[in-house]
């Protein structure tokens, strides 16, 4: 099985109905395979904090919803995470491609994952961080949490780990 079958199985078994996504490369295999499950609703955005909006409102309608990005856009996803997401208690995994670590083939990426995780915690956003192929093993549990706590995780899946996952 492929790691990108494998993080929309967690998705499904988790019951989450509805997927917006933003463009990114190393996420364009898990973004596909959302394509062909039939019981997930696929959304794309045009950014990272309009795709929240549409998470809220699918959340709102009873959908359990996820949202799929790149580190380079958690700037603009700081309001609508604290005074949407995190202030109506929200829950929402966010699965983040994080751009600019080692391994990183771009350097404008780089400057961006200098910022990622303390903005990240200075929302008090609970951040998981996948390095290896294995790690993928936490992804059911941590998408438990965020349901049961009705808080938004944020799960970074570096370069490493998307190297790993394709060999």
């Amino acid at each position: 099985m492929s790691i990108h079958s494998r993080i929309v199985d967690d998705l499904a078994a988790s019951n989450i109905g509805f997927v917006t996504t933003v463009p990114c490369k190393q996420l364009a295999g898990v973004i596909a395979e959302i394509d062909t499950r039939p019981g997930i609703r696929h959304v794309p955005a045009n950014k990272e904090d309009e795709g929240m909006g549409l998470c809220a409102g699918a959340w709102m309608g009873g959908t359990r919803s996820a949202i799929i990005m790149q580190n380079t856009a958690i700037g603009v996803t700081i309001n609508t995470l604290a005074t949407l997401i995190q202030f109506y208690r929200m829950p929402l995994p966010i699965l983040i491609s994080y751009r600019g670590e080692v391994g990183e083939p771009v350097a404008c990426q780089v400057e961006m994952a200098v910022h990622t995780k303390p903005l990240l915690a200075q929302l008090n956003i609970p951040t998981y961080h996948f390095h290896r192929k294995d790690d993928v093993e936490e992804l059911p549990g941590i998408l438990s949490h965020c349901y049961m706590a009705s808080k938004p995780v944020a799960v970074l899946m570096d370069a490493t780990f998307w190297k790993e996952a394709t060999t």
